[in-house]
């Protein structure tokens, strides 16, 4: 693949207040391992993503935007609980193979559940990945409605899990559908929409696309029950991960068109964003590193919000944020009670008026390596290097100079901060 990629100036651009008559309806749309340059918005020529741009184009486009983890669960705990995920047990990827009797604890108050307290039906459609048993099922954690699968992936169109279990749900009960699980993730959502047009909905769109097994619309089954797995990638691949993008795409169209013919869409928010950066299969763009690893490239994701009534076309922010940050947001917008233990801050205000969001210190773990964000600067631990690396974002966002040395107090004092945390969450 050839990409010219672009890294969006931050321009501070003053947003038009709005006060909503009523409240707003929410969507989240996540993708699964979307790469900082795999959209058109962000300067790829190779796949056309013209529907997601639009949310960036005609709302506001987050370039500092950080998933909570490197890798699927601990995102998705943070997002739905608004803390750190390694307080709410789920510090790594829960596995098909190992982990079938862990979940997100019932116990933890999710977006989900302050929303219902409000009044508002709320649906999940797609991955969940917080739990396979029964009992972790998103309707036992405030989702009125759940189709998809509970795996960190399923075959596109078998949807058999890694280790060859049938995963694919409505509610807590397995649900077998033929299809796409794309395209069913779409379908679900707008029927959704359009049964909940006359109440307030919170909508959780959470798709598997681009994550692997790489399958396109017309892609052979790749696992198959009582046969062993295809485990390379497709010889085509390049054009079956143009295809997997592409057809979210379609889907995100799909739902904006939905909004704007029942008339929804000026008392809608619709976030989009990933739930860590791309692998090796995708595009980074100039960002280093990949998903898994602690490198801008494994957790700077691409993140826009659209709401007709709300921003202005073509805001962009700079503002360092992280996926934990949207529950209060969501919260704030509808009037729900925001729970005294999250780490989040609501970042409502910077979307109305271009508030500043109040600074702060941001922490990252995954496989006993730790980093920290502090401003501009970023120190990364990592086990299998002699010492931490430092860099300023402000200078290399590439991080390509590592400033450990002459910068040596200052990276001293970042490595305690990560010490005083990891104390925190333990």
């Amino acid at each position: 693949m050839r990409y010219i990629f672009f890294f969006f100036l931050t321009i501070c651009v003053s947003c038009r207040p709005i006060n909503f008559s009523e409240k707003p309806n929410i969507i989240l749309i996540v993708a699964d391992d979307l790469g900082y340059g795999d959209l058109s918005i962000f300067g790829n020529e190779y796949i056309s993503t013209p529907n997601i741009d639009k949310l960036g184009n005609e709302g506001i486009i987050l370039t500092d935007f950080h998933s909570n983890g490197s890798v699927c669960s601990p995102t998705r705990a943070a997002l739905l609980t608004g803390k750190y995920q390694q307080k709410v047990g789920v510090s790594g990827v829960i596995t098909a193979k190992n982990h079938r009797d862990k979940g997100l604890s019932l116990d933890e108050k999710t977006f989900a559940e302050i929303a219902k307290e409000v009044g508002y039906k709320t649906g999940v459609f797609g991955k969940w990945h917080l739990g396979y048993d029964p009992k972790f099922s998103p309707i036992k954690q405030g989702f009125d409605e759940f189709i998809g699968f509970v795996s960190g992936n399923v075959d596109y169109h078998s949807h058999l899990d890694q280790e060859g279990f049938e995963d694919w749900w409505k509610g807590d009960s397995l649900f077998p559908e033929s299809g796409y699980s794309t395209d069913l993730i779409s379908k679900h959502s707008i029927d959704f929409i359009k049964r909940n047009r006359n109440e307030n909905f919170l909508l959780y769109v959470a798709h598997e696309s681009p994550h692997y097994p790489y399958q396109g619309r017309s892609s052979k089954v790749i696992r198959e029950r009582e046969k062993d797995f295809i485990r390379e990638l497709p010889e085509n691949m390049n054009e079956i991960y143009k295809e997997m993008v592409e057809v979210m795409d379609e889907g995100v169209g799909e739902i904006i068109n939905a909004l704007i013919e029942l008339d929804l869409e000026k008392k809608t928010i619709v976030f989009f964003f990933s739930d860590n950066g791309g692998t090796r299969n995708g595009n980074n763009g100039m960002l280093r590193g990949f998903k898994g690893g602690l490198y801008e490239g494994g957790h700077r994701v691409t993140s826009l919000v659209w709401a007709p009534s709300l921003i202005k076309s073509g805001h962009k922010s700079s503002e360092t944020l992280m996926t934990m940050d949207l529950l209060p947001t969501i919260a704030e917008f509808i009037g729900g009670n925001i729970p005294n233990d999250i780490d989040g801050l609501s970042f409502k205000n910077h979307l109305l008026t271009n508030d500043k969001i109040q600074a702060r210190s941001l922490f990252w773990e995954h496989g006993s390596n730790y980093a920290i964000r502090k401003n501009n600067w970023k120190l990364i631990i990592n086990k299998r290097k002699e010492k931490p690396e430092l860099f300023d974002l402000n200078n290399d966002l590439a991080e390509s100079k590592d400033l450990f040395n002459s910068h040596y107090e200052l990276a001293q004092e970042l490595m305690t901060d990560i010490d005083v945390w990891k104390q925190e969450i333990e």
